[in-house]
């Protein structure tokens, strides 16, 4: 599947329903999962449709102790390293003894191919369809409503961050004015929202005697492993959400740039140079305190959250308010079952900090 890249508010005038759009973090650490922290997953679900982004270790457990196992549509793998895609062998198997019968699409940049010859022989055979597409930076994906548009990662191999765009929607309907000019309702109603011209009492309407200006969707990026990058900043320009990784605090700043990753203060000035709406700091090395490097990223970018796995953030239209972040929100959709089996992880501020490791791991 290959599609040409197109600015963001050209995605065409189709109607967009109004759609829930929200992001669950499965794996929110770094190379090195701690007690708290799994490696890199997320979840995004618009409406119907549920995208996995990144597929590491325990990804499918971290499924069960939340949402349960949901039957994700597509995964978008940022890059191959063993901490995003460690979770795929597992996932696949499951799904496969679990009689999953619909084909799943897996994108993921070029070498895609080569990574599922490797896991082939661990995976075995599936009774499902597996269709494999490899991305360059550019090569949008369509979808019902958005598009998937990668962008080049800055990271120390071949990347993809990933944008999930929304299509303008039409600007709202004035029935009183549609009224005023003598259109019939119903079908009538229905045409002009389509952008068509009708006959109204004295005469042709137009669609923009009726229907305000065209409203923008809305944008969540996710960057992977990634220096910070002109690339990062064009694609989450004015967007609702950036998940950046912030794998540093600002003392390993030179650490950070030899293994093509950020710190958390890069990752802030990323998300204030592009006015978004709210940064997610993702892929923490496991040796800091998270509270204690949040507060340094809030320092340069105030509207920053540090999402602990199994938190949510629930993402409105833009006219109706701000992202929000829901604490331990996806165990709490997951009802009951195995979520309430477990204590509370500890929230960001509380008394017991996550313990570092003995030894500082290296970051991949």
């Amino acid at each position: 599947m290959r599609g040409g890249e197109r600015a963001r508010g050209s995605l065409g005038s189709r109607r967009l329903a109004a759609v829930d759009l929200s992001v669950t973090f499965l794996g929110t650490g770094g190379s090195v999962p701690s007690a708290r922290r799994s490696t890199a997953s997320v979840l995004v679900a618009r409406g119907g449709e549920r995208l996995m982004f990144d597929c590491g270790e325990g990804t499918q457990r971290q499924l069960q102790r939340s949402l349960g196992l949901v039957q994700v549509d597509e995964i978008y793998l940022t890059h191959f390293h063993a901490d995003h895609i460690l979770g795929l062998p597992g996932l696949l198997k499951t799904y496969d003894l679990t009689d999953r019968e619909v084909p799943l699409k897996i994108y993921g940049p070029h070498g895609l191919g080569d990574l599922f010859s490797i896991l082939k022989p661990i995976v075995g055979r599936l009774h499902f369809g597996v269709e494999l597409v490899e991305l360059a930076p550019g090569e949008a994906v369509a979808h019902d409503g958005y598009e998937i548009q990668p962008f080049e990662a800055a990271h120390s191999v071949r990347a993809n961050g990933y944008a999930l765009v929304e299509s303008q929607r039409p600007g709202r309907f004035d029935l009183e004015a549609a009224k005023r000019l003598g259109v019939p309702e119903g079908p009538a109603f229905a045409a002009l929202q389509r952008g068509e011209v009708v006959e109204g009492g004295s005469g042709p309407v137009r669609p923009q005697d009726v229907v305000g200006a065209s409203r923008p969707g809305r944008t969540v990026v996710l960057t992977g492993d990634t220096s910070p990058s002109p690339a990062t900043v064009a694609a989450a320009a004015d967007a609702e959400l950036l998940i950046h990784d912030a794998s540093f605090a600002e003392e390993e700043v030179q650490r950070a740039a030899e293994t093509g990753h950020s710190t958390v203060g890069q990752a802030a000035a990323v998300a204030r140079e592009a006015h978004v709406k709210m940064l997610a700091l993702v892929h923490i090395s496991s040796r800091y305190h998270v509270g204690k490097v949040l507060e340094e990223a809030q320092e340069v970018y105030e509207p920053t959250v540090a999402p602990k796995d199994f938190d949510v953030i629930e993402i409105p239209f833009p006219e109706r308010g701000y992202p929000e972040l829901i604490p331990n929100g996806a165990r709490d959709r997951g009802g009951s079952g195995t979520a309430s089996t477990e204590p509370p992880a500890v929230r960001e501020g509380e008394a017991v900090p996550e313990p570092p490791p003995a030894d500082p791991p290296r970051s991949s």
